[in-house]
């Protein structure tokens, strides 16, 4: 103990002396402010655990992931009590092994089912496993166990915050209450802005109803009551095609490649620029979602963090922060527009 608590506050003195000088100093430092703050309170013991290993998966999350931070990313959710000798299975394998050849490296849940397809599909060199630490559940899937990008999470929170916040494109494939969590948690995130954009497909069979059967629910029960909108549907798209799957990830990102806010701006970057005339035509199409001024081409802005992508084109506009069924309209519209330049074989890269 003693031997601890001589090291951390020899480290701590260390990371004190350097934090002005570090690039993230502000963040860290606020990290620890929150850490004192806490630590001047009177709290449970548990509550103690559960920060401990929220900051524990955390860590493991930053480390795996940080290596393939400039590399596109998948999603698979589904069943863990699909067979491996059945048909779901052997689709989820072929969508997995596909979408891979694409450029894409694949998340799972890391055990059996579609998770388990889902890695053996993608090949242990494209795969990442976010196991989930539970006393009834076997370990990990052969297809990534005791490989360097499976991480156990202690917590469901900090696993789904990875699935997502390191995924530019989720596939579901038909599943209980587990799947379904995931697949409502995706779409209020994307109804929200907290997610994305980004490309969401639900995958059956061909001649399977599952997710057909879903819809017809979500537009009986939430959108003729007025619960959602009907612009919402423009969240996610419903296959039993592969080809289709495929190809709707990859055209998500075939102009466009990411946004954000900056300040009360929202900047959409390109993988090319468009032509005055097509941003004309965005304007008229698109107006019903910025609060003023208009959607304007420009280059990176003094605010943005000069990343791998500073060197691509912009649109910048003052968005309503609230139409997000209609901005995947409008990223839907771009990426139909003939680019200026011709693209890559592969846009889907970051």
């Amino acid at each position: 103990m003693n031997n601890s608590y001589s090291e951390l506050t020899e480290d701590l003195l260390k990371l004190l002396q350097h934090l002005p000088h570090l690039k993230d100093g502000k963040w860290i430092q606020r990290s620890l402010e929150a850490i004192v703050r806490i630590a001047g309170e009177e709290i449970d013991r548990l509550d103690w655990k559960i920060l401990t290993y929220a900051i524990e998966d955390l860590e493991k999350g930053f480390q795996v992931f940080y290596p393939y931070r400039h590399i596109r990313k998948l999603t698979i959710f589904g069943s863990a009590r699909i067979k491996p000798d059945s048909s779901e299975y052997r689709l989820a394998v072929e969508f997995a092994r596909r979408i891979s050849q694409y450029g894409f490296m694949v998340l799972t849940g890391a055990g059996g089912g579609i998770m388990q397809a889902g890695n053996e599909g993608a090949g242990r060199e494209n795969s990442f496993g976010l196991n989930i630490q539970l006393p009834f559940e076997q370990g990990a899937n052969p297809y990534i166990i005791n490989d360097a990008k499976l991480i156990d999470f202690k917590y469901f929170f900090t696993r789904k915050l990875f699935f997502l916040r390191e995924s530019d494109a989720v596939a579901l494939f038909p599943g209980g209450f587990g799947t379904q969590d995931e697949a409502f948690e995706t779409l209020t995130l994307c109804q929200t802005g907290k997610y994305g954009p980004a490309p969401l497909v639900l995958i059956d069979e061909p001649d399977g109803d599952y997710w057909q059967t879903w819809q017809a629910q979500i537009s009986e029960n939430l959108q003729k009551r007025g619960l959602i909108s009907a612009e919402d549907r423009n969240f996610y798209t419903i296959t039993n095609d592969l080809d289709h799957a495929c190809q709707t990830i990859r055209h998500f990102y075939r102009v466009y490649h990411s946004s954000r806010f900056v300040g009360e701006s929202f900047v959409i970057r390109l993988n090319h620029e468009l032509s005055g005339e097509q941003i004309e035509q965005i304007n008229q199409n698109f107006g019903d979602i910025v609060v003023k001024g208009k959607i304007e081409p420009s280059q990176i802005l003094e605010r943005e963090n000069r990343d791998s992508s500073h060197h691509l084109p912009r649109l910048v506009f003052y968005f309503n922060g609230k139409s997000y069924g209609r901005l995947y309209q409008l990223i839907d519209h771009i990426n139909d527009l003939s680019p200026v330049v011709a693209l890559e074989e592969h846009p889907e890269k970051k």
